[in-house]
């Protein structure tokens, strides 16, 4: 489990960030970008395939993408200059929100969590407190007290409404919060992965990390009938994906997955699988997935890519490659640099 040297620790980013995973959000398309011909050689057929047919069509494609890198460059820069704005002038609804208590969990969470901590714990006993999914190694189960869901999405919501600086999750979600410039990190964050997360994650999924998350990246989503109405199917920078429903009132919406990333779409099946309000699904971050579109309502969601630094330093979960670094603002992408002389065994204590 994570310590305090973990949490001083630098971590940093890949230098793909700027160039990989560019979603074109007009062809339903992630694309690699490092230069105009190359952009061509890789892709004009493609995009062609998709609509993009003519050359201004491929010129506003091109200056998106820059526009994006441009972003992605001056994001922990921008990021911090966000995040001390907020903290000067916004002030928050309900600032008990902000730091994790035990009385926000679930008593089937506090369950499994107290299981997981005895000495004769199991992946197989665990298995069976949770509630697993038609997709492999998806796991459902209750998160939060409703009542605390509630206030959430209000205090989502009060700072939606001020006039305080807002930055997007990422580039396939345009309408959400980042937690991390809100100063959720610390206090409400972290130790819900350290001390509540982690324990079933060492069971479930030992195999990508679980057992050494150190890090994460955590924001909301918001699907609204006028704005975002679901999510192309992806993959996310994390080892392990918690992914939790707040409400509002909203119909249909469920999730569906697929298979790992490396498996061809073409010899993949879907299953749908549905979202209720309070609980959260608990799945492998290079597990493919999506969601379906909301009919009605509003719907929030709380999302917390959870990171191992042991794993993502061998192998960028992103680009696939050996990571070439960058030192990064707080978490960064989770990579670290380490010492020969560190022991990076991953345990659970």
């Amino acid at each position: 489990m994570a310590n305090e040297a973990d949490r001083r620790c630098q971590f940093y980013v890949c230098k793909c960030f700027t160039t990989d995973n560019i979603f074109l959000e007009d062809y339903r398309l992630h694309v690699r970008f490092v230069s105009e011909q190359q952009l061509r050689l890789d892709y004009h057929i493609l995009l062609k395939k998709l609509g993009c047919d003519t050359e201004e069509q491929f010129e506003d494609v091109l200056n998106k993408i820059l526009q994006e890198v441009d972003r992605r460059r001056r994001l922990s820069v921008t990021s911090a200059e966000r995040a001390a704005a907020i903290k000067d002038m916004y002030q928050p609804l309900y600032p008990h929100v902000y730091y994790l208590q035990e009385s926000y969990l679930s008593t089937k969470l506090k369950q499994i969590v107290q299981y997981c901590r005895s000495s004769g714990a199991t992946e197989d006993g665990l298995s069976d407190l949770l509630e697993e999914e038609a997709a492999p190694r998806v796991y459902h189960f209750p998160v939060f007290e409703k009542s605390f869901c509630e206030e959430l999405v209000e205090e989502m919501e009060h700072f939606e409404q001020s006039s305080a600086p807002k930055g997007r999750p990422n580039t396939m979600n345009h309408y959400g919060i980042l937690l991390n410039e809100l100063g959720f990190d610390e206090g409400f964050i972290t130790p819900l992965r350290e001390q509540y997360l982690q324990p079933l994650t060492s069971l479930l999924y030992p195999d990508c990390g679980g057992r050494c998350l150190d890090s994460h990246k955590a924001f909301v989503v918001k699907y609204d009938m006028n704005e975002d109405l679901d999510l192309s199917y992806h993959y996310d920078n994390a080892e392990v994906t918690l992914n939790v429903s707040l409400g509002k009132d909203f119909t249909e919406g469920n999730l569906y997955f697929g298979d790992m990333r490396q498996v061809p779409v073409s010899e993949t099946e879907c299953s749908e699988v549905e979202h209720r309000v309070t609980e959260g699904l608990l799945h492998r971050g290079q597990h493919m997935h999506g969601a379906l579109p909301i009919s009605s309502g509003v719907r929030w969601n709380l999302i917390i890519w959870m990171r191992a630094s042991q794993e993502r330093n061998k192998l960028c979960p992103m680009c696939n490659r050996k990571p070439s670094l960058e030192e990064g603002e707080g978490f960064a992408d989770g990579f670290t640099k380490q010492s020969k002389d560190i022991n990076t065994s991953c345990v659970l204590t």
